[in-house]
């Protein structure tokens, strides 16, 4: 199975880091956010990616030519031409397509420029920015489970203040005390699993894939969602790239699945 990664925004609330690479490049202990993200999705057992790049995405291509060569024992063999030996692979076993889906195309549109080569499969769909230690493989058997045509991940943002309980007849406040898990939202998480019928509801470039995509599939009832309650972080500010990036110089990183578990 296929995973779609959306990495070609600017990605304007991080620029202090985004004027310089594609956001999804941006790096977390030494490795792009996409290289932590592509191995949650390794770990259980989904290898082939397919990168919707744009802003700047000669240096996502680059990367990836140059991770193969820098992880891997190599004879270059100038008598032969064009002659290179690997002796020893240390990559994961990717197979990564990186497409160029245009400066200005919105999440929707850069969906359906990459339609050929995710095929008439189930795949999945990530925006490329967050981590979190989710269950791949629990989440794949869920949306099987519903025969809809969407799946999204949904992750309660609690609250980080105290709470105020009031009466909405009269404004009095009945009831003060501190935050809980039960607080806040359920907000979308971008770990999706979708089937082929979701490029019917894209229309072109200009498309948002939550405002247009989704908005049309929920109006037919064809979107489930999956609650995921451990660990989801995403980074769209430098204060939450600090933040992971103090997670995973401490050794604790919650979404090293491929360590921690």
């Amino acid at each position: 199975m296929k995973v779609v990664i959306l990495a070609g925004g600017v990605g304007s609330r991080i620029s202090e880091e985004s004027v310089k690479r594609p956001k999804p490049m941006i790096e977390i202990g030494e490795m792009p956010i996409l290289w932590h993200l592509m191995k949650i999705y390794s770990y259980y057992g989904f290898n082939e990616f397919i990168i919707c790049a744009g802003y700047k995405q000669h240096m996502i291509k680059q990367w990836f030519s140059d991770y193969f060569l820098y992880t891997s024992d190599i004879t270059f063999d100038f008598t032969v031409p064009d002659s290179i030996i690997v002796h020893n692979r240390n990559t994961e076993p990717w197979k990564v397509t990186v497409i160029d889906t245009g400066l200005e195309t919105q999440t929707g549109g850069r969906l359906k420029r990459v339609q050929q080569y995710v095929g008439d499969e189930t795949f999945m769909l990530n925006y490329g920015d967050a981590v979190g230690d989710i269950n791949i493989a629990e989440l794949l058997a869920y949306h099987r489970s519903h025969g809809k045509t969407a799946t999204v991940s949904v992750y309660n943002y609690g609250q980080t203040k105290g709470v105020l309980e009031i009466d909405k007849t009269t404004n009095s406040v009945t009831d003060f005390r501190e935050k809980s898990d039960f607080d806040g939202n359920l907000i979308n998480i971008g770990f999706y699993v979708l089937e082929k019928e979701v490029f019917d509801h894209i229309r072109g470039d200009e498309d948002e894939f939550e405002r247009h995509t989704i908005s049309e599939l929920v109006d037919e009832r064809q979107v489930q969602a999956y609650v995921h309650r451990g660990f989801w972080q995403c980074m769209d500010t430098l204060r939450e790239k600090n933040k992971l990036e103090k997670l995973w110089q401490s050794g604790g990183a919650p979404w090293k699945v491929w360590d921690n578990r």
